[in-house]
């Protein structure tokens, strides 16, 4: 099984960290775009632009997949997008509503932040993790 924390995991870290940061910045860019009442429509570009992002630097630096025929690649980038949809609309998504619409996080404001951003952090969290699995021991599994 080798060690939990190993080159691998850090730079799935590093570049989750990355991720996150293109998601939020571009969630924040969209939403003022959109406006804060288009939030679930802010949050889908958001996971467009982050997932792109995701899948290129998850193929070249962390899983170092080296499959560059295209039956390949189109099979990988099926598969990671179809976990990342899974999760996005699960958990990000449902979450999310449920989160807004039924226990009303959007009225919290913690410093800047507004209870919708917060609902938005906590969730990303599971979505990472559970991103790590599928994209580990399923899309991009080595033999």
């Amino acid at each position: 099984m080798g060690k939990i924390i190993n080159r691998e995991t850090k730079l799935y870290i590093l570049f989750g960290i990355m991720t996150t940061i293109v998601n939020f910045g571009s969630y924040i860019v969209f939403d003022g775009i959109f406006g804060e009442d288009y939030y679930l429509v802010s949050n889908v570009f958001s996971f467009i632009t982050a997932t792109i992002f995701a899948f290129i630097t998850n193929k070249l630096f962390v899983f170092q997949s080296r499959g560059w025929k295209w039956q390949i690649v189109v099979k990988e980038m099926i598969s990671f997008v179809a976990a990342r949809i899974g999760t996005f609309l699960v958990i990000e998504e449902l979450g999310l509503w449920v989160l807004v619409h039924f226990l009303k996080v959007n009225s919290i404001q913690i410093l800047f932040l507004n209870g919708t951003l917060l609902a938005k952090i906590a969730l990303s969290f599971f979505a990472v993790l559970l991103n790590y699995i599928l994209s580990k021991f399923f899309i991009f599994k080595k033999g």
